[in-house]
């Protein structure tokens, strides 16, 4: 995610963030997040609703994976709830642009990507997108 935003998260929710500047050897926090600008209305939906259900919770690690947004926390279990359903959606929207998405493959790679996007960093078909190439 680009610095901006991601600090824009960092200065809105800086308890469910606190980890960030500890060291490596604490926490994965300390990388930032690790996910492209296209989540940023997930991931602060996402926070918003964490730090409602636990206000306690804190962020561990942010980071794409798979193709879905990975978000580990400290938290309890109506936060792990949540972050679970968020994860799901992440498999709907572009993880560059914030459009609706699906799931895309380069080789072993899977991204959640838009048409666009897929086309312009030559993902292959999906199985629900029709603009992506054979």
């Amino acid at each position: 995610m680009n610095k901006a935003l991601q600090e824009k998260l960092y200065g809105k929710y800086p308890d469910l963030f606190r980890q960030k500047d500890m060291s490596m050897q604490e926490t994965c926090m300390c990388w930032g997040m690790e996910c492209r600008s296209g989540w940023y209305d997930l991931i602060d939906e996402l926070c918003s609703k964490l730090v409602e259900a636990d206000p306690n919770a804190q962020a561990v690690q942010v980071k794409e994976k798979f193709g879905g947004l990975s978000f580990y926390i400290i938290g309890n279990e109506e936060a792990q709830d949540i972050v679970g359903k968020y994860e799901e959606k992440s498999h709907e929207v572009c993880e560059v642009c914030g459009k609706k998405g699906v799931m895309c493959a380069r080789g072993s790679w899977l991204k959640t990507l838009c048409g666009e996007h897929a086309l312009a960093n030559d993902y292959k078909k999906c199985p629900e997108c029709l603009e992506c190439p054979e």
